[in-house]
C-alpha cells in the first residue's frame, strides 16, 4: 500500500468523480483509475461502488477513509512541524575556527546571526586542536587549507592578506639582512607555515625575540615593541598601536576554507549560518 495511493483515494471520496479528483491533485483521469485499482487490489477489497452519479464508498471504503484521514492528519503535521523549525530555528551549532578568525572575522557575523536566531546556541571553539568533522567534533570549522576528508563538504570562503609590523613610531627596519632586527613568529610546531619562512627569508639576521601559536598574542607583542612580526591584515588593523612596513615584496597570504560534513548539509541551523558566514565574509 502506497501513502500517494491513499491521497487520490481521499481526493476521490471528497470529489466523488474521478475528473473531479484529479483536477484538484493536478493529476489524469486515467492516472486517477489506475492508481485507484492498484490499491484496491493491494488490500484486496474494492472501496467503491461505481454509479452513474459518480463513486460511493463501501462499506470497507468508509473503514479505509477514516485511517486515511488519519494519516493525512500526521503527513500535514511533519510538514508544519519542519516549515516551523525553518521559519524559528533552534538548537546547538558548534563552530571551530583560529584564535584570531573568530575574534576578529567571526564576533561581528556571531553577533548579526543571535539577532535574527536567538534560539541556537552558537559554540565557539578557537583553541589550537583540529576538530574532526567526522567524529562530529564540530559542525562547521575554518581552516587555512582545504579539507581532505572524502565525507566533507569543502569551499573556499575569501583570501586573506598578510603583512609585516612593527609597533607604531618606532624606526623602520631595512630591507636587507635584518641585522639587529627582532621577530616575533608563530612557534615551533607551526614553524614551517608560509609567513614564518617569508620573513626569515626576508630578514636572515634577524633574531627571533618571541614565538607563540596565537596570533592575537603575537599582535599584542608587536605593538608592545617586541618585534617585527608578520599578521593577518584584518586582526593589525584591529590592533591599536602597531604600523605595516615596506621590506620590498609582501607576505604570502592565506585562503580560508569553510568544511562541514556532509550528513549535516541539510540541517536548517548550518545552512543559515553558512549562507550568513558567505553573505558577509564570502570573496
Amino acid at each position: 500500500m502506497e501513502w500517494s495511493d491513499l491521497r487520490i483515494f481521499l481526493a476521490i471520496a471528497r470529489e466523488g468523480t474521478l475528473g473531479a479528483a484529479a483536477r484538484s491533485l493536478g493529476q489524469t483521469q486515467p492516472t486517477m483509475g489506475r492508481r485507484l485499482k492498484a490499491l484496491e487490489e493491494a488490500i484486496g477489497q474494492t472501496l467503491f461502488q461505481r454509479t452513474s452519479d459518480g463513486f460511493v464508498l463501501t462499506d470497507e471504503g468508509q473503514a479505509v477513509l477514516a485511517h486515511a484521514e488519519r494519516m493525512e492528519h500526521e503527513a500535514i503535521a511533519i510538514r508544519r512541524e519542519l516549515a516551523g523549525a525553518e521559519a524559528g530555528l533552534s538548537g546547538l551549532l558548534r563552530v571551530s575556527c583560529s584564535d584570531w578568525f573568530g575574534v576578529v572575522m567571526l564576533t561581528p557575523v556571531l553577533a548579526e546571526f543571535a539577532h535574527l536566531h536567538p534560539k541556537v546556541v552558537v559554540e565557539l571553539l578557537t583553541d589550537a586542536r583540529l576538530y574532526s568533522l567526522p567524529r562530529r567534533e564540530a559542525d562547521l570549522v575554518f581552516r587555512i587549507k582545504p579539507f581532505d576528508e572524502p565525507e566533507v563538504v569543502s569551499r573556499r570562503l575569501m583570501h586573506i592578506s598578510y603583512g609585516a609590523y612593527i609597533r607604531a613610531g618606532e624606526r623602520h627596519p631595512e630591507a636587507g639582512n635584518g641585522a639587529g632586527s627582532r621577530l616575533v613568529v608563530m612557534d615551533t610546531a607551526f614553524g614551517g607555515m608560509p609567513d614564518v619562512a617569508w620573513i626569515q627569508q626576508t630578514l636572515p639576521n634577524a633574531s627571533v625575540i618571541s614565538r607563540s601559536n596565537n596570533r592575537e598574542v603575537q599582535a599584542r607583542l608587536c605593538a608592545a615593541g617586541a618585534g617585527i612580526a608578520v599578521l593577518p591584515r584584518p586582526l593589525a588593523e584591529a590592533t591599536t598601536g602597531l604600523e605595516m612596513v615596506d621590506l620590498g615584496e609582501p607576505p604570502p597570504g592565506r585562503d580560508t576554507w569553510i568544511g562541514y560534513h556532509r550528513d549535516m548539509r541539510r540541517m536548517p541551523r548550518l545552512r543559515a549560518f553558512l549562507d550568513l558566514v558567505i553573505e558577509r565574509l564570502g570573496a
